[in-house]
């Protein structure tokens, strides 16, 4: 992207509450005070319940940015439930051939691992959002480094390793109830040797282990290179134990490596992962091991 460029803001799940009108006035403020031009799709509030226009006008509206070349780059502002409902009204061959990506988070997660199941291409886990919350300026300035400047500071986060040492792999997932609402349909990506990215904002230690049981029983954690945790918003306010960790640890095979962030998932200072695009991740150990082999040599 470079300074100009029009970008598009689109709302393709539950719409947004009229309240958070100046939180997208805000949001239209930074990204224009930054250089780039927005333009808003007409969905973007909803009624009481939520709903804003049809599955196929939220769809539209999201199309209409993807064939539109001057839009380089389509951010979504909501999260809820409805983004599935658009899935068979999205013309996937015109996303293939663009050079856009669509960035959303939470439910949009059902958006991006289709994208990258129907197209090969990658989407960004981030709300756009967070660049008019409390860690407001930190979020600005990573994100006009990597998307500007051409660096990796926004996508740049650290991770514990709870098993393991490495894993390496195409990112797929994302928050675990609404990747679970792609079983059984056209848009569920392959598993195979990938890293699975999961996290959450609501549930609790039952609804997890229900999450859990049925990847398990789709066979997904047979097929995964290795398991990204992020975070878990409510089951670590609450401070639920066994904690996510703990859990995956019972259902993942036992040489799968698994690794967890507090710099993926609802908070405000997450940093951005894409959806479709290699990773490689090392403990801190592996990383000590790499370093000193380059240097002796």
């Amino acid at each position: 992207m470079k300074q100009g460029s029009k970008v598009g803001i689109v709302c393709c799940s539950n719409g947004l509450d009229q309240k958070q009108a100046e939180t997208v006035d805000l949001l239209v403020q930074i990204l224009e005070k930054s250089g780039f031009v927005p333009e808003l799709s007409p969905y973007l509030y909803g009624d009481e319940n939520g709903m804003v226009g049809t599955a196929r006008e939220r769809a539209q509206a999201l199309m209409n940015f993807y064939r539109d070349d001057s839009v380089e780059e389509i951010f979504d502002v909501s999260g809820g439930d409805l983004a599935n409902e658009i899935l068979p009204y999205l013309d996937f061959q015109t996303i293939a051939y663009g050079k856009k990506h669509f960035w959303g988070y939470s439910d949009l997660t059902t958006v991006l691992n289709a994208i990258y199941a129907r197209t090969g291409k990658f989407s960004v886990l981030y709300q756009v959002r967070n660049l008019t919350y409390e860690h407001s300026q930190e979020q600005i300035t990573d994100f006009l480094e990597t998307v500007l400047g051409g660096s990796s500071a926004l996508y740049d986060f650290p991770c514990e390793f709870v098993r393991g040492t490495h894993m390496e792999g195409m990112v797929v997932g994302g928050n675990i109830r609404c990747l679970l609402k792609l079983a059984g349909t056209p848009f569920w990506p392959d598993m195979r040797e990938k890293i699975l990215l999961l996290e959450s904002y609501g549930g609790g230690v039952p609804q997890m282990v229900t999450y859990l049981s049925q990847l398990s029983q789709m066979g997904v954690f047979k097929k995964v290179n290795g398991i990204l945790l992020g975070t878990f918003t409510k089951m670590e306010a609450s401070e639920c134990k066994p904690d996510m960790a703990e859990l995956v640890l019972k259902f993942a095979e036992k040489r799968t490596p698994i690794a967890q962030t507090k710099f993926i998932g609802h908070g405000t200072d997450s940093k951005a992962i894409r959806i479709g695009h290699h990773l490689k991740l090392y403990s801190a150990e592996a990383n000590k091991r790499i370093y000193n082999t380059i240097t002796r040599t």
